[in-house]
């Protein structure tokens, strides 16, 4: 499947993300926040699976998440010279480049790897200990990224 990265960012560039520089695309059957599936998922009742209700008018963007089978689908976006903390997720997940440049890495265990933002979608096994680098001193990085029902 190849995606079409600038008619997602199309859709999406009016949507505001709060200051962890996320937005949930998608809501649960009790809430229709898109902040709430933000951040660390320890501190949202429920599974990551409940998180399957479309939240935004996005037709292409979420049929793309509707043909992934993907729950819990957040923007991420991080800012220059910041990285994540080391941890590990609850289950694996799919990303999808939007904007990104080589100064950015992911690194699982002990491995440093570019994804680019080329149409593709990657699966990485986040339930691994990993991190995500945005090395560059201007450019920001924002995947969109869902995981994988469990």
């Amino acid at each position: 499947m190849h995606i079409k990265i600038n008619t997602i960012l199309e859709e999406i560039k009016d949507l505001k993300f709060n200051e962890e520089n996320q937005i949930c695309l998608q809501g649960t059957e009790e809430s229709k926040d898109p902040y709430l599936g933000t951040g660390f998922f320890t501190s949202i009742k429920g599974s990551e699976s409940n998180f399957t209700i479309p939240l935004f008018d996005l037709p292409y963007t979420n049929k793309i998440i509707q043909d992934l089978g993907l729950c819990r689908v957040r923007l991420m976006k991080l800012m220059p010279k910041t990285c994540y903390s080391w941890h590990h997720d609850q289950s694996k997940r799919i990303h999808i480049p939007l904007v990104t440049n080589e100064k950015c890495l992911m690194v699982v265990e002990d491995k440093a790897f570019h994804i680019p933002a080329d149409g593709n979608y990657y699966l990485i096994d986040t339930t691994k200990k990993h991190t995500a680098i945005n090395g560059d001193f201007k450019l920001e990085r924002i995947h969109l990224i869902g995981c994988l029902k469990t």
